[in-house]
């Protein structure tokens, strides 16, 4: 034992496993679901109804969007490796950050600096001039199929507006909406992950664990990906139609 180290996640012993204080047995299997038990070891406790609603709600919206960069990887490795499903999913959440489905974290310590501030439009105003002057994308903000405006977002609203978790979080979101709107002079879509940012702060998540629920929710799709690849063999076909369509043209002749 090494003397000041303790963790406080769970313990296994030769009768049972405690989980956060609870039993695994006794407490946690067949009396809470998945969600629950998500929520318990992000936060340390037990959510509450609403609270589940809504990560639950969250982590369906991430699970699948058909063909993306994490699909096609997660297929190319399950036809390059196909014993190893691990492989090919763990391939297909490396693609998951700054660009795809990453982005609820960025967007939620935003939310986080502005939301106690006494002038939130003037923050929000100067949040998009500062982005906008570096040139970078807003997170939370746009997406190249979804437009004008993203179906996910509505509906996570709508349910977070029925279970009574739609705060100032959400409040600044919507605000900050208007000023990305103002700034471009065009409407510009509050995506998926920019809604579960607000969200998951308001059911009382941090940032910090916000990318680890992306890769949760993805990979339970990429089980789909890798089941059917195995069933229908469309990596070799995404590779054929690579090499027909992107041809090699030599460096000198640039």
């Amino acid at each position: 034992m090494i003397e000041g180290l303790t963790t406080g996640i769970a313990r296994s012993t030769a009768d049972g496993v405690v989980i956060r204080g609870l039993s695994l047995v006794d407490d946690l299997i067949g009396q809470r679901s998945f969600t629950e038990m998500t929520y318990f070891l992000c936060s340390g406790v037990m959510p509450d109804a609403s609270q589940t609603r809504i990560l639950d709600a969250c982590l369906v919206t991430l699970m699948e969007h058909g063909w993306t960069p994490s699909s096609l990887l997660a297929r190319l490795m399950a036809d390059s490796v196909p014993e190893e499903s691990q492989v090919a999913i763990a391939a297909g959440l490396l693609s998951l950050g700054p660009i795809y489905a990453g982005t609820s974290e960025a967007c939620a310590k935003l939310l986080q600096l502005g939301v106690d501030q006494d002038d939130p439009d003037g923050f929000c105003a100067e949040t998009v001039r500062d982005f906008r002057a570096r040139k970078q994308a807003i997170p939370g903000f746009g997406h190249p199929l979804h437009k004008p405006d993203d179906p996910r977002t509505a509906k996570l609203l709508s349910i977070a507006q029925e279970a009574s978790v739609s705060g100032r979080y959400v409040d600044l979101l919507l605000r900050l909406g208007r000023a990305v709107d103002a700034s471009f002079g065009k409407h510009i879509t509050i995506n998926a992950t920019g809604a579960i940012g607000a969200l998951l702060l308001e059911i009382g998540l941090e940032p910090g664990v916000m990318r680890g629920l992306a890769l949760v929710s993805r990979a339970s799709g990429l089980i789909g990906h890798v089941r059917e690849e195995h069933q229908r063999h469309a990596a070799r076909a995404l590779w054929a139609f690579a090499e027909d369509n992107i041809p090699y043209a030599d460096d000198q002749s640039r």
